[in-house]
């Protein structure tokens, strides 16, 4: 597609910087009766041995069901970014805080598989392995990690405990990256929106192929989608096994970086203990700032999170199919496929 073509995207996701603050869709604080509805719901969950068979229509939330589907609907048509408060978490186990989170989940979405074992509810933690551990990946490091996104529709966390300093969330509208690089350089949006090699996730077992391609940005049917996670097209291109990565691919690289990383564009916040974000991965991109932790182990750094295909999802460009499966609106996709 040529960028000549293509005009800046005037939609509710391409909010730039603190704007979305503003927006009333980004904060739901639950109500009391909310949050006794959604602890009850924990209650009756928690004791079963596995999560993943409790079905949305098991899961009693009469109160709350009707915010949630609101929620889903501001992520696929508004900002794309929604931050649920006030429930509180404060002498309350981790196995009750699992199940009132998959319970929500469950009203906006269905949970799909973060690796080969198919864990569909991951704790983002400091896991303490080196650097060249194969089981190693950014959620469980205390490293500070680039702007990104997942693969699946819509990312969720959970902060059940907050590390001593740092851990800071910071959140950038592709949308709003998009615009700005057609504006002042649409050659390298014509450079994003051709194929980038990916190398597959050292978690990502179930995968036959050891390599991927994929864009950058892309528009199907007149919906936007963006989708990146460069530790990983590095890793692709520094292989012998594919070609060298460009110097305008490269600079493309850099400049959707530059731009995310300017405060113009990306606001920073803190997930405290009972804050939940939901979050479009294909119309924003979220990174973590470094942090240091707790000694005491009961008190270190814990989010839990859960990736999620919506019924209400957006079509993809079919050549996403290798990471996403189906790139049909509304189909069930994204994840990682089970080790065979």
């Amino acid at each position: 597609m040529n960028a000549d073509k293509l005009s800046p995207f005037e939609i509710d996701a391409a909010w730039k910087g603190e704007e979305l603050f503003a927006r009333r869709e980004w904060h739901f604080q639950l109500t009391s009766a909310e949050v006794e509805e959604l602890m009850t719901a924990g209650r009756g969950m928690h004791v079963r041995p596995d999560l993943t068979t409790v079905e949305p229509d098991r899961v009693v939330l009469p109160t709350l069901a009707p915010k949630l589907q609101q929620i889903q609907e501001q992520l696929e048509n508004g900002a794309g970014a929604v931050c649920v408060r006030g429930l509180p978490l404060d002498n309350v186990s981790l196995d009750r805080a699992r199940a009132a989170f998959w319970a929500v989940c469950r009203h906006i979405g269905t949970p799909v598989s973060q690796s080969a074992r198919g864990e569909r509810i991951f704790s983002v933690r400091d896991a303490g392995l080196a650097n060249d551990d194969t089981r190693a990946r950014g959620p469980n490091t205390r490293k500070p990690l680039s702007f990104h996104t997942d693969r699946c529709d819509v990312i969720s966390f959970l902060c059940f405990r907050q590390a001593r300093s740092g851990g800071e969330n910071q959140l950038v509208s592709a949308v709003a990256i998009y615009n700005h690089l057609l504006t002042h350089r649409p050659d390298l949006v014509d450079v994003l929106m051709r194929l980038y090699w990916y190398q597959r996730h050292n978690v990502d077992t179930g995968n036959a192929t050891p390599f991927c391609e994929q864009p950058i940005f892309s528009i199907c049917e007149g919906h936007f989608a963006a989708s990146l996670l460069r530790v990983l097209i590095e890793r692709a291109y520094a292989s012998p096994e594919t070609p060298e990565m460009t110097r305008l691919q490269r600079e493309a690289l850099d400049q959707v970086q530059e731009v995310a990383e300017s405060p113009e564009f990306h606001v920073t916040f803190t997930q405290e203990p009972g804050d939940m974000v939901f979050l479009n991965n294909f119309v924003t991109l979220h990174r973590r700032t470094a942090f240091t932790d707790h000694d005491e182990p009961e008190r270190k750094r814990h989010l839990l999170r859960i990736w999620l295909s919506v019924p209400n999802s957006r079509p993809l460009d079919p050549r996403f199919a290798a990471n996403y499966g189906s790139t049909s609106a509304g189909a069930l996709r994204g994840g990682m496929a089970p080790a065979r």
